[in-house]
């Protein structure tokens, strides 16, 4: 054999190993983004490690959820999270999977909304999941139908429909626990209105077994709308949800400030002190005990209420704060006198007799 034969035999074989490499490499390629493959490997079996996760929008909107020794925080609000909700985001992205691949092109981004989150105008939103070893990381786009939405790892230039649809939303209040307190209209007493103006009045009932609650301080010639129109104010406590929160501080010098406390039948008394600030409407809660019953109640809800306030839905506020003109019925406009309508017509009557 010549050394020329040996050459282009080496040759060969050379071509031959390069050619196995990259088919290969494509191979596995292929396979990293078939359908059912999962779009960030390996988070599946770390979710309990995680330390924190950041959702970050073009805008500049973000969001940082950093887990504490017992919860979640919402580190913009130092507030408590919703745990289950963060729960819930991370077995979504660990469970994420690929319906099919979509476009690889950029240009063509914005349509899904995987376009990178520098932009401004991005619609999308960075989900960064923060663990010991890794960090994870993927850009949220649009929802596709209820079931799946448009992804894209920002290492790549591969949109993908994926499947669960995420749900992620970098306003940090959207992340918030929003549970204040749940005080039950059945264990309600008495209730002190104290506006900021107008009339001050309580509603009460001696027992359990009164349904409907007593209204003080009705001004003479009036009457209440209807037997039960007092009663919703004293159940507004039940179940009672916020939607922002802030550290809170001493009101601005002219705010006009309410209150209203409630006293229950076992010794829980809840003060609320109220005012709006623009479009706000916003409250501290200041919870106290008389009785044994209830005193590790009130240590409980004080320990979590104090130093905070917080924003209610406007309906929610407006079922607290009521005022007394809201109660009554609205006052009807005094009748004309009916001998003077007559008068008139008798009048009008010979006038136009006369002028015949």
């Amino acid at each position: 054999m010549t050394p020329r034969h040996v050459g282009l035999m080496l040759g060969a074989a050379v071509l031959l190993i390069a050619v196995a490499i990259w088919m290969s490499s494509q191979r596995h390629l292929d396979r990293a983004t078939l359908s059912g493959d999962l779009v960030l490997p390996g988070l599946e079996n770390t979710l309990n490690s995680v330390t924190e996760i950041r959702l970050t929008k073009g805008d500049q909107t973000h969001t940082t959820l950093k887990k504490g020794a017992a919860d979640w925080m919402v580190s913009e609000r130092d507030y408590v999270a919703d745990s289950g909700k963060v729960r819930k985001f991370l077995l979504d992205l660990g469970a994420l999977n690929v319906v099919e691949e979509k476009t690889h092109t950029p240009a063509n981004f914005p349509q899904l909304g995987v376009e990178d989150t520098t932009s401004p105008k991005a619609t999308g939103t960075r989900v960064a999941v923060v663990t010991p070893t890794k960090v994870y990381e993927l850009i949220v786009g649009k929802p596709s139908g209820g079931k799946s939405g448009y992804v894209r790892v920002p290492t790549t230039e591969q949109a993908l429909l994926a499947a669960p649809m995420l749900s992620v939303d970098a306003d940090p209040k959207r992340w918030l626990d929003h549970t204040l307190i749940d005080v039950s209209q059945d264990r309600v007493k008495e209730v002190e209105e104290k506006p900021a103006e107008g009339t001050a009045y309580t509603l009460s009932r001696e027992k359990k077994e009164q349904t409907d609650f007593t209204v003080s301080n009705i001004p003479k010639g009036r009457e209440l709308s209807s037997p039960v129109v007092a009663d919703p104010i004293a159940g507004s406590l039940g179940g009672m949800t916020f939607d922002d929160v802030q550290k809170a501080a001493a009101p601005p010098a002219g705010a006009k400030v309410s209150h209203v406390i409630f006293h229950t039948f076992d010794g829980l008394q809840v003060d609320l002190e109220g005012r709006k600030d623009g479009s706000r409407d916003l409250v501290t809660l200041a919870v106290t005990s008389t009785d044994k019953a209830t005193a590790d109640e009130a240590k409980k809800l004080s320990t979590q209420l104090q130093g905070w306030e917080y924003e209610l839905p406007s309906y929610k506020y407006d079922a607290i704060f009521r005022s007394m003109d809201e109660l009554l019925k609205p006052v009807e406009a005094p009748k004309k006198p009916e001998k003077a309508d007559k008068g008139k017509k008798a009048d009008k009557k010979a006038a136009a007799g006369a002028a015949q």
